[in-house]
């Protein structure tokens, strides 16, 4: 029952993701504290930040962890602890696996340590995000998270939390709708596509023309 369980979704999953320009409301942002809102789009950095950068990623695309590990690190330290930058993750998951290590890494209260088990699932993302046996990769994304303080039965139920993937998957939908997304990463700078290079030499000389 459960594999038949799990078969169905990933069935629904990619219909949504390549059939269905369903219309939604606009993603809620969370805002500058410690305890995040249920299901909101993940963001860090100061509420009134002159610079907003949104990425829209998918956990299993290696260039997202690249992106992620090259970059948004000492995007971090430099720009936006200081408050200069907000930083948005927008998940945009393009299969099974994706959509749910995004619903392990809300399984977090705390969006500091939402950010930090994002960064263990790029890093090691090389480790869970192999093969096409999903109770293989739920596991191995599960021993991610025991690493970061969840318990096994908290992440069972976010894994099974019905309006959460419903949830995950909008703001997907919403991202395809407003942003065209034709690509993971994608990223937003203040509202304009970036297009340069992907490291961080060129992305921080792109911010800095802004302040």
């Amino acid at each position: 029952m459960r594999k038949v369980k799990k078969s169905f979704l990933e069935v629904v999953l990619l219909f949504i993701i390549l059939m269905i320009p369903l219309s939604c409301d606009s993603s809620e942002t969370i805002k500058n504290n410690n305890i995040k809102s249920k299901n909101a789009v993940l963001s860090i950095g100061g509420s009134d930040s002159k610079i907003t950068i949104k990425v829209f990623s998918s956990l299993t695309c290696p260039h997202c962890a690249n992106f992620h590990t090259s970059i948004f690190e000492k995007l971090k330290k430099e720009y936006i602890e200081s408050g200069i930058v907000k930083f948005e993750h927008h998940s945009f998951p393009l299969d099974l696996a994706a959509l749910n290590a995004e619903l392990i890494i809300r399984c977090h209260q705390d969006i500091n340590r939402s950010f930090q088990l994002l960064g263990e699932i790029y890093k090691k993302q090389n480790q869970w995000a192999v093969g096409s046996d999903i109770n293989v990769i739920n596991k191995s994304i599960k021993k991610i998270g025991l690493n970061s303080g969840l318990d096994d039965s908290k992440m069972n139920k976010c894994l099974n939390d019905e309006r959460a993937q419903e949830n995950v998957l909008n703001e997907r939908i919403n991202a395809q709708k407003k942003y065209k997304i034709e690509s993971t990463p994608t990223i937003y700078i203040n509202e304009k596509l970036y297009k340069n290079k992907h490291n961080y030499k060129q992305f921080k000389k792109t911010i800095e023309k802004l302040l």
